[in-house]
């Protein structure tokens, strides 16, 4: 027995010089004093020794218990500085190091676009008015004096929806934001000073300048006295905003169902200068958006008397406005979400 209980503490201390982990430690612990380890079965069994043996065992074994249950209260905290020390160098910053940029966001180059022509207008005194992109037939083709056989009420041009309104005519995708100027002006009398930006949609094939979905901003203007003359001051003063004030414009008679007399406004060719070039087909002039004043029959059919109160509206397409803004030649790149692309703006 006696040298049971030496070989026992030689197995202890060997045990004890191969300890690393915490994990290393516990295996240890339970194996020597565990409820079936080895110093607590020594210490079961010393009823079976001879009488005059079992002080002198006892207190050998009891003195080996303390001893190891020392060692592992050493280890126990030699092990947790080290695991902490370890943590806190892994965790701690190499203020020498190189710093990381963070990559930041950005707007979407047609978002620019139509943010700043939105910030133009409001500094103009004019308010945002937004409507809804499922309309009825009355607010985008009849109230703004489309004939019923114009060809934008054709299949070809307009997505009608299979859904009735009211008068038993299909619901469509509004191929413009001017049902949103019925919409004010059917739930508030003059004077009105408003854009419509919002998305519109197109049944037409796509290529470099053409999209089924794109996007406008109108303008409606109605009240007491309201001339071309104010139109054209509006128009001059943010297409020299957006495109610098150097730029000249032009306005070109033109037919357009809801407003009477008509005009195109076409800028210089920021590109060639007025020069010609395969992006003005030669002429000189880039075509940027429609205006005119309000028919009488647009405003009849809100309830207006065009007798007492004339108007002006306007509208462009935000894509256009941005090709030519950041001389992008295919429209469909704005929309293909290739990143390289986009970070250029």
């Amino acid at each position: 027995m006696p040298m049971n209980i030496k070989q026992l503490r030689n197995d202890v201390h060997s045990s004890i010089d191969k300890i690393q982990t915490a994990d290393d430690l516990e295996q240890f612990r339970v194996t020597y004093l565990g409820k079936k380890g080895k110093i607590t079965n020594s210490l079961r069994s010393i009823g079976a020794a001879r009488k005059d043996e079992r002080v002198q065992l006892g207190k050998e074994l009891n003195a080996l218990r303390s001893e190891t249950e020392k060692k592992i209260e050493q280890l126990s905290r030699r092990i947790s500085e080290l695991t902490t020390a370890d943590d806190q160098a892994a965790e701690s910053v190499d203020v020498t190091l190189p710093g990381t940029m963070v990559s930041f966001g950005n707007d979407h180059p047609i978002t620019k676009v139509f943010n700043e022509i939105i910030d133009i207008f409001i500094q103009l005194g004019f308010v945002i008015a937004e409507g809804p992109e499922i309309e009825t037939d009355f607010n985008n083709f009849e109230a703004l004096n489309f004939p019923p056989n114009h060809p934008a009420r054709d299949t070809q041009d307009t997505f009608f929806l299979d859904v009735l309104d009211d008068t038993r005519k299909p619901f469509i995708l509004r191929t413009h934001t001017s049902p949103v100027q019925i919409r004010l002006m059917q739930s508030m009398k003059p004077p009105i000073r408003a854009i419509m930006p919002g998305r519109v949609f197109r049944h037409e094939a796509l290529d470099a300048s053409h999209s089924m979905v794109f996007h406008q901003v109108e303008g409606l203007v109605v009240g007491d006295n309201i001339t071309f003359a104010d139109l054209k001051a509006v128009l001059v003063h943010f297409v020299r905003r957006m495109y610098g004030p150097d730029v000249s414009l032009q306005f070109r008679p033109t037919f357009f169902p809801f407003t009477e007399p008509s005009a195109q406004v076409d800028i210089q060719c920021i590109f060639c200068k007025g020069k010609g070039c395969a992006v003005c087909k030669k002429t000189g002039w880039i075509e940027m958006m429609g205006a005119g004043m309000v028919h009488p029959r647009v405003l009849k059919a809100v309830g207006y008397d065009p007798e007492k109160v004339t108007g002006y509206a306007f509208g462009m397409g935000v894509e256009r406005i941005a090709m030519n803004k950041f001389h992008v030649n295919d429209m469909r790149l704005f929309f293909e979400n290739d990143l390289r692309f986009l970070k250029q703006f």
